[in-house]
């Protein structure tokens, strides 16, 4: 069993930054790849970033390449996203996830693949 709790959210005009953590308990967090996925009213779950186990990133998605980073410490089981020059259509609800795999690099940009979510943080940017 995985608990993830998301924090750093928060208001911030366009152009801004926030960096969000998510803090993982249990002694297994090097085992799962991570992601991080946001969810705006009316719209599906999308996915944002993924980072392996090892540390290696998965492909951004679209709108967020060269603004956002996800990057993990395994020794104070947190994985991180650093976000920069924000836009107004990155107001969203931000989830973390966490994947179990035996491999060190694999990951997924499915929300249906992970196994655990935290209960999310609230980013808002203001035009």
């Amino acid at each position: 069993q995985v608990q993830l709790v998301e924090s750093g959210g928060g208001l911030v005009q366009a152009g801004g930054s926030l960096r969000l953590s998510c803090a993982a308990s249990g002694r297994t967090f090097s085992s799962y790849a991570m992601g991080w996925f946001r969810q705006a009213p009316g719209k599906e779950r999308e996915f944002v970033a993924a980072i392996t186990r090892s540390g290696a990133t998965a492909p951004y998605t679209d709108s967020v390449k060269g603004r956002f980073t996800i990057s993990r410490d395994n020794a104070r089981n947190t994985v991180y996203l650093q976000m920069n020059s924000l836009k107004p259509e990155d107001t969203a609800g931000y989830y973390c996830a966490a994947k179990f795999y035996s491999q060190t690099n694999y990951y997924s940009t499915s929300p249906r693949d992970y196994d655990y979510w935290g209960q999310g943080t609230q980013v808002t940017v203001s035009s």
